[in-house]
């Protein structure tokens, strides 16, 4: 089912069904089970039911392509969209055209088998983590037994017994493809759900720590504060996923009209009438991230807009903020990979 969506500012969408969000228009960032990103533009996003996404500005505007038939996600190519070894699984369009071309000649179709194989194949082209096919379907073996097993307390070999290795060592595949460990993988999966369980359900933390694999629901406590900075009775507090505040508004509103002048939290903090470690410390709780990094996310996304209108960069630059251009250059490569100058050559050759 093909739907336009007019999202509400920090309201959390659950996934029911596998999911394809297009996002038309929009800026800020959006935020995929607990992280923030700020590079989706011209992106497909992938995510797989169970997840979750929130817009954390007021003016985006959304294609959300559902995916009825189930079974095609058994097929070993087609679940590297949905299940991804990040939160978010993704098509870069600059790398994809003939996505890009799909989706701008889809808008009301129901037809949506085609994306997904279209997707897929690209997925495999672009090879993110630079390994051969074989080597992908081990990797994402041991993705789906860290998904299905995590609370089970499996140790590396555990999960390795799980896996038909087809004669590779499957823990010195994923650390040299993935640069993580077998056991970090496994720690970032208990932790994700635990901040699901907590943020979203009324358990107890006991409950929640036995259904998380933790036998002790004190270590469990300290594990999870040791992560993310909060027990997890404050993480839940904070996150107030049911009644939420204007916190979240107010400080992106700020952002918004302010970051291309104002880049001192000293400022922001006055403008909402909180001491600066307060207001920083709220950030983080309610946003999962940093006030510099939401200022820096903001100065990214406008430079990308004038960019995109071929304005010149030195204009562009001066219009950030940024007394010499080469500074604004350094810092925009610096946070996207690119020089404004490639960033406006992708854009004419797309």
């Amino acid at each position: 089912m093909v739907t336009k969506l007019f999202p509400e500012i920090d309201r959390v969408y659950f996934i029911e069904k596998y999911t394809l969000i297009h996002i038309l228009k929009g800026s800020g960032s959006i935020q995929v089970d607990f992280e923030n990103y700020f590079d989706w533009q011209d992106k497909a996003i992938y995510l797989e039911k169970g997840q979750y996404i929130k817009f954390l500005s007021e003016d985006f505007v959304v294609r959300k392509i559902e995916f009825p038939d189930e079974t095609m996600f058994r097929n070993k190519d087609v679940r590297v969209l949905f299940k991804h070894l990040i939160s978010l699984g993704y098509i870069d369009f600059a790398e994809c055209s003939d996505c890009k071309s799909f989706l701008d000649k889809s808008i009301f179709s129901q037809d949506t088998g085609k994306i997904i194989d279209i997707s897929s194949q690209q997925w495999y082209w672009q090879n993110p983590f630079q390994a051969s096919k074989t080597e992908y379907r081990i990797i994402f073996d041991v993705k789906e037994v860290i998904d299905e097993q995590f609370p089970n307390n499996l140790t590396n070999s555990d999960v390795v017994k799980l896996i038909n290795e087809n004669g590779m060592d499957a823990q010195t595949l994923v650390h040299k493809k993935i640069g993580v460990s077998i056991n970090k993988l496994l720690a970032k999966k208990r932790l994700v759900e635990s901040k699901r369980k907590v943020a979203f359900t009324d358990k107890n933390i006991q409950e929640i720590s036995y259904e998380i694999g933790f036998k002790d629901a004190a270590y469990f406590n300290k594990v999870f504060k040791n992560a993310t900075g909060s027990t997890p009775s404050e993480f839940r507090k904070n996150f107030e996923f049911k009644e939420r505040d204007t916190f979240v508004q107010d400080i992106l509103d700020l952002i918004k009209s302010h970051h291309t002048e104002q880049r001192s939290l000293e400022f922001y903090a006055n403008k909402m009438n909180l001491a600066v470690k307060t207001l920083s410390k709220k950030t983080r709780n309610k946003l999962n991230t940093s006030l510099g990094q939401l200022i820096r996310s903001e100065l990214i996304s406008s430079s990308k807009i004038s960019l995109a209108e071929d304005r010149p960069i030195q204009e562009i630059a001066y219009q950030m903020g940024f007394e010499e251009s080469n500074h604004f250059s350094n810092f925009f490569k610096h946070h996207t990979g690119k020089t404004p100058s490639e960033f406006k050559s992708e854009k004419y050759n797309f």
